[in-house]
């Protein structure tokens, strides 16, 4: 399968919002993004000279506050992730868990995960991809701001080693479905399960996540393999 670029980016899957930076958020981010942020570039990374080793690597889009992540990468320090988050307290936040826990094995980009996908990231370059609660942009003239369509899915999942996984989590029913018609349309990928599949190991239950539950909130998560050869996950 072919690489279909996607050269233009018209339509975003994010609306950068005017929201209050706290002003440790702040600190944070000007003290960290030196340490720990990569900038954007229309050249792929070298993933090695990024962690100064070679390791499996994940890719988390659209880190949030980035406990998640942070949470992840401390229960795995033989992994390396790159996460990727435009919203700048959300960036501050996780330079802060960085920081905090003493992270050797976590990278930030501040950008548009498409971009980054499509010009930063090499093929068979990672052993995962997290995507987790993205944007469900539920407004259905909002529907093509979604981040998960089929040429973005495309992208990732030539980004994948044959064995990778990419695994997407969603509180909105409709959306999930949509992902797992989407996801299910790519020639390179293939489900783990008859549909939904159940929480991985290791994906945390967010705080929001388990007040959702208790209130009888749903939650999908869809878990695909690159065609191939299998690896390790987590």
């Amino acid at each position: 399968m072919t690489e279909s670029p996607i050269s233009q980016r018209p339509i975003r899957s994010f609306v950068l919002r005017q929201g209050r930076v706290s002003n440790a958020q702040q600190r944070h981010h000007e003290e960290g993004m030196p340490r720990w942020g990569i900038p954007y570039a229309a050249a792929p990374l070298d993933l090695i000279a990024v962690f100064g080793r070679e390791a499996p690597r994940f890719l988390e889009i659209g880190c949030g506050m980035g406990e998640t992540t942070a949470t992840i990468a401390t229960a795995h320090p033989e992994h390396d992730y790159l996460g990727i988050e435009v919203h700048t307290p959300g960036v501050g936040s996780l330079l802060k868990e960085i920081a905090t826990r003493e992270l050797t094995n976590l990278r930030v980009i501040q950008h548009d995960a498409v971009e980054v996908v499509r010009d930063m990231i090499p093929p068979d370059a990672l052993a995962g991809i997290h995507v987790y609660f993205p944007d469900p942009w539920p407004k259905k003239r909002h529907h093509k701001r979604r981040l998960l369509q089929s040429p973005f899915v495309g992208l990732l999942a030539l980004r994948l080693a044959p064995g990778g996984y990419l695994h997407c989590a969603t509180d909105w029913e409709e959306y999930a479905r949509q992902m797992l018609e989407v996801l299910s349309a790519e020639p390179l990928l293939a489900n783990t399960a008859a549909d939904f599949a159940p929480r991985p190991a290791w994906r945390p239950q967010t705080k929001f996540e388990t007040r959702g539950l208790r209130l009888g909130h749903g939650v999908w998560d869809v878990l695909f393999t690159r065609r191939g050869s299998a690896q390790s996950a987590g």
